[in-house]
């Protein structure tokens, strides 16, 4: 057996290991035969996005956390009604607070046009205030259930790098192809009917789909979805669980890094084993406080080993996790609290040496033009920016 394969299987060994310590009921489904594509930038992932919605003869399932009603919003919406138009069926679900600032008419249009529409969390406060903090954080699109397109992208022109760079958010997006879409139709289906308070229907879409046996490529893919009805945050499992399997090399990218003790203690003890972990984050960002909230905790990191780098050139958007350049955790969750507690996220971990070396080729290429944290000159940070950590820091669980 080739050194490589054992190495990757050893590895692979210990992931499964580590897996199996949640509860049996509540392990990941591995899908095994799969094709996945990254998107390195907004134009190819948006021009791959409606070239496949062109393409669509059956159905259209679309989950997005924001859409603008600019050149990209327009874009999309022009290809739904054409879909309409051939007989496709389109289903669309947006996060209500996340679309505030889009004009009603856009959505107006769509139905219209024959999209059918689900506001997720519209406010009513049947629910209580303490709903009305959700989101749906997924971007997600499904075309005739076979082809999926993931990621951080958001429909809107600043993912596309056509504004000015301190505008334009740096993002990944991919694609998969094969066994993991047919989880992916019934989260869909899950999040459409129970938000509406509809009965789930008795066979469920994906599942007719899985039971057809479509393989598509060598990819192995893990589907993690997590919100708020869960128990646990198995958004958080993912990343906890992946990181302990890691034996040279973690590489993380996310916008906005509230991590909490469990993910920094895991990343402190993977130094401690040898494992070279380095994080790209943000130099500017969108939400200026939660920058404040990361490098509160740069300097326990920083003592204990781990490399920081910050990305100025542009806004960082990407949330994804290399291990040992072979597992990729990658989607729409951040790793902060609430994309571990209180949205509504898909991530997939995808096994695939070709795909991480893609994705470690990139982020390594971004460090390399990327701002290096050095622990000595991030002491030398002012009392009022610690007193302002401090604060911040009090208010993180609603940030």
């Amino acid at each position: 057996m080739p050194v490589n394969h054992l190495k990757h299987s050893k590895r692979r060994t210990r992931f499964t290991r580590l897996l199996k310590r949640l509860r049996p009921l509540e392990l990941p489904v591995t899908h095994r035969h799969n094709s996945v594509e990254l998107f390195q930038g907004g134009r190819q992932f948006f021009e791959a996005l409606f070239d496949a919605i062109r393409s669509a003869k059956h159905t259209l399932l679309l989950e997005y956390y924001l859409i603008h009603n600019d050149r990209i919003g327009s874009g999309l919406a022009e290809e739904l009604a054409a879909a309409v138009q051939r007989g496709v069926k389109v289903k669309l679900i947006y996060d209500y607070i996340g679309c505030l600032e889009t004009p009603a008419a856009y959505f107006k249009n769509l139905s219209k046009q024959g999209v059918r529409l689900f506001p997720f969390n519209k406010p009513s406060f049947q629910r209580g205030v303490y709903w009305f903090d959700k989101r749906d954080h997924r971007k997600m699109t499904i075309v005739d259930g076979r082809l999926a397109f993931l990621g951080g992208f958001n429909i809107a022109d600043e993912y596309t790098g056509c504004l000015a760079d301190s505008q334009n958010f740096r993002d990944l997006g991919f694609s998969i192809c094969g066994e993991a879409v047919s989880e992916l139709v019934t989260i869909f289906y899950e999040s459409w009917h129970m938000e509406r308070a509809l009965p789930l229907p008795q066979a469920s879409p994906g599942r007719l789909w899985e039971r057809q046996g479509v393989k598509s490529g060598d990819a192995a893919v893990n589907i993690i979805s997590g919100g708020p009805r869960q128990r646990r945050s198995y958004i958080r499992d993912a990343f906890q669980v992946n990181i302990a399997s890691a034996a040279e090399e973690i590489l993380i990218a996310t916008p906005y890094f509230v991590p909490g003790p469990r993910i920094i203690r895991s990343l402190l003890r993977a130094v401690r084993r040898g494992v070279h972990v380095r994080l790209l984050l943000p130099a500017r960002s969108d939400v200026p406080l939660m920058l404040l909230l990361g490098r509160s905790s740069y300097a326990t990191l920083l003592r204990g080993g781990v490399k920081i780098f910050e990305l100025e050139r542009e806004i960082l958007h990407a949330k994804v996790m290399l291990i040992d350049a072979e597992r990729t955790v990658i989607g729409s969750a951040n790793l902060d609290q609430r994309s571990f507690h209180r949205n509504f996220e898909i991530n997939c971990v995808v096994d695939n040496v070709q795909f991480g070396g893609q994705i470690r080729e990139l982020l390594l290429e971004e460090i390399e033009g990327s701002h290096t944290v050095e622990l000595d000159v991030h002491e030398r940070r002012g009392a009022l920016i610690r007193i302002m950590e401090r604060i911040v820091g009090l208010f993180s669980w609603f940030l």
